[in-house]
């Protein structure tokens, strides 16, 4: 592994999220250390994400809902996978069942892991653990508004095909990079089963 000195690190702001700013120096490709430079990073924690296919239906469930940051550049709300952060004391798994529950009314039995990635890590320290998940039946009932309450959330469930997503993502309907990976993901995969 290569050299990294933290000089100094500071909380900047600690509130629902978390800024560091930390003075570090590092190993260069050509050899050597860096001059000592000044980074931020937004600590929010990791998340989990999970794309669901309806057999019945043949269609992704996906959920709307209000986020402000989206809203300054001219958005607000955005149709996404059922995600959320991973709690203290659960696995990543175990995170993603709790949100299909809250936000959804969904049950899963098998998740699929897809992708463990940084969404931005040139500013945020978060891991998105992408998982798959398939269901029918009984299963594939779920409620059309959910989200906790509690958390301000106020959550539309929809489905759409294959295709229908596919052309939101050309369009820019949809911009959530983990439901685009998700799906493109989905569409490589039908493209496999169809050789």
């Amino acid at each position: 592994m290569k050299i990294v000195n933290i000089i100094e690190k500071k909380l900047v702001l600690d509130i629902f999220f978390k800024v560091e700013e930390a003075q570090v120096q590092y190993e260069l490709h050509s050899g050597g250390l860096s001059k000592p430079l000044s980074r931020l990073s937004l600590n929010r924690g990791n998340s989990v994400a999970v794309l669901v296919f309806n057999k019945d239906t043949q269609k992704i469930i996906l959920i709307n809902q209000f986020r402000y940051p989206t809203y300054q550049n001219g958005h607000g709300w955005v149709t996404e996978t059922i995600a959320g952060m991973v709690d203290p004391g659960e696995n990543a798994e175990e995170s993603a069942r709790r949100e299909l529950l809250e936000e959804s009314g969904l049950v899963v039995s098998t998740l699929e892991h897809i992708s463990t990635f940084y969404p931005s890590p040139g500013g945020c320290s978060e891991l998105i653990y992408l998982f798959y998940a398939e269901v029918s039946g009984i299963y594939a009932k779920y409620n059309k508004a959910g989200g906790l309450i509690s958390e301000g959330e106020d959550i539309l469930t929809l489905e759409m095909t294959l295709e229908e997503a596919l052309e939101k993502i050309k369009s820019g309907e949809l911009m959530d990079a983990k439901t685009i990976m998700g799906i493109m993901w989905l569409e490589n995969r039908r493209l496999k089963n169809l050789k």
